[in-house]
């Protein structure tokens, strides 16, 4: 089957890669997800991946306790790097050639991120993992994946999570929540969906970017995003 998507931006939470009590670098959980982006680059796609950092470093936390909030949102950018060189070294022994590219500069263990070294790096098959966030505060990851969707010329935005798509509430407290196969931007900002950020949403519905929110663990789903084929949730304009 031909492929809808041959560039996809991929984004992935800190929490993908955690043990079984939700913190910390799960190394077999890594193993998993390089296992499923190589399946992805087996068809031929080309992928970008954001990771937050919710396994290793939650800003609120220090909020909570008055720290300043630049401070906390660095420690999270520096986590974000540590999750992407865990996925680095976890895609690197499934034989896929992997580069790590940082917004803050730190040349001794990850390439500054540069647009167009970036897009080199896709076109000549090579996975782009995108580290520490946009570099700047008061943006989350899920914007930073979408600024970079943007600027890598990606056709589709995946965020893959534990749930299968957006529901019009939350599935957990609602078993009998309607999950919705399509949705617009302006539906999923109007009621406030809890996938993704506002700001993530506007950045996309303002430049086009359709948003797939799919369930990672699921066989298949993100091969199935690259067909076309239905799937999770699309949000569109």
């Amino acid at each position: 089957m031909a492929l809808k998507y041959h560039r996809m931006l991929l984004k992935l939470g800190g929490e993908s890669l955690a043990g079984p009590h939700g913190l910390g670098i799960d190394m077999d959980r890594a193993e998993e997800i390089a296992k499923r982006v190589a399946n992805l680059k087996a068809l031929g796609v080309e992928v970008a991946v954001v990771i937050g950092a919710g396994n290793l470093w939650r800003g609120r936390y220090g909020l909570e306790h008055g720290m300043d909030r630049s401070t906390a949102d660095h420690m999270g950018m520096l986590a974000t790097v540590m999750n992407a060189l865990a996925l680095r070294d976890a895609l690197e022994r499934q034989g896929v050639d992997t580069r790590v590219q940082t917004a803050i500069e730190m040349r001794a263990i990850a390439e500054p991120y540069i647009r167009g070294r970036a897009i080199r790096h896709l076109e000549k098959g090579r996975v782009v993992i995108l580290g520490a966030g946009t570099g700047n505060p008061y943006f989350t990851t899920d914007t930073a994946a979408a600024l970079r969707a943007m600027e890598l010329d990606a056709e589709v935005l995946v965020k893959a999570t534990k749930v299968d798509g957006v529901y019009e509430e939350d599935p957990q407290k609602n078993p009998n929540a309607r999950k919705f196969d399509k949705i617009t931007f302006l539906e999923a900002l109007n009621i406030g969906v809890q996938v993704m950020d506002s700001t993530a949403l506007t950045l996309c519905m303002d430049n086009d970017m359709p948003i797939y929110v799919v369930n990672l663990w699921e066989p298949d789903s993100l091969e199935r995003v690259a067909k076309g084929e239905p799937v999770g949730t699309l949000i569109y304009h």
